[in-house]
């Protein structure tokens, strides 16, 4: 079966959509770690409803959740394929995979930094 590039800029563009959107439902659907990374994105909006932060705070918060969630996603595809072409242990494979997790980690530093930069000062 030859795959059929689409010409139409408006149905190319919602097939490209549909394509997103089925792999960030499966992101959501099948990773542990999305899953943590997405509830405590949903904890921290409800704290933000909570607080009534700002709106400037509101940026922050949802830049962070986006970031953590898309380098997730990214951490995961690396690590799938990298097990899918080199599936038993290889040092250089664990390599790369130790480096799409330490791309996770500064995420998610990011992303308390962040959370804290913003909720600290409403408990002080």
């Amino acid at each position: 079966m030859e795959f059929q590039r689409d010409k139409s800029f408006v149905s190319g563009r919602l097939k490209s959509f549909k394509f997103a959107f089925n792999g960030a439902w499966k992101l959501a659907t099948t990773e542990h770690s999305v899953m943590v990374q997405l509830s405590i994105g949903a904890m921290m909006t409800a704290a933000g409803f909570y607080f009534k932060i700002s709106m400037t705070e509101w940026m922050f918060q949802t830049f962070a959740i986006g970031l953590i969630v898309a380098v997730e996603g990214l951490n995961t595809a690396a690590e799938k394929i990298a097990d899918f072409i080199h599936p038993e242990y290889h040092e250089k494979i664990g390599f790369i995979k130790d480096i799409a997790a330490g791309a996770v980690m500064f995420a998610a530093l990011t992303g308390v930094a962040i959370g804290a930069m913003i909720y600290v000062p409403k408990f002080l």
